[in-house]
């Protein structure tokens, strides 16, 4: 649980150059616009624990993320790395994520971003087609 607060709270960046997000309830994710993102968030294993925990709380990253509107799919401590947080959410609302990230986790963690789409249905249909 640590992990995942300090993983999220450390991400900073300026906010120069930003612009308001859009209505959440507007931009909501459907069967045409959703996209995952999986975010690792790589902590800083140069700095103890609480130091990162910290800084994600003076960076409001808590506070800020997840925003409203966009599902958390899942949230997993990956011992040795960080956290890895996976979410769902309208393309529209990509920039919003990142900005997020920037503005209140960088500093305790580096971050790298894997933005998907979901194939299940897919290629659950295929194997389907191909085992009749």
């Amino acid at each position: 649980m640590v992990a995942l607060a300090i993983a999220c709270g450390t991400l900073t960046s300026s906010d120069g150059g930003a612009q308001s997000a859009p209505d959440a309830a507007a931009a909501t994710p459907t069967a045409d616009n959703a996209v995952l993102l999986t975010v690792f968030l790589k902590h800083d294993q140069s700095r103890p624990l609480s130091e990162l925990n910290a800084q994600l709380e003076r960076q409001g990253f808590y506070k800020a993320f997840p925003p409203p509107g966009v599902e958390v799919v899942s949230w997993y401590v990956m011992m040795g790395v960080g956290q890895v947080v996976t979410l769902r959410l309208p393309a529209s609302r990509l920039r919003e994520v990142n900005r997020i990230f920037e503005t209140t986790a960088w500093g305790a963690y580096r971050t790298e971003f894997y933005p998907t789409y979901d194939y299940k249905a897919i290629g659950i249909a295929n194997h389907d087609k191909a085992a009749q």
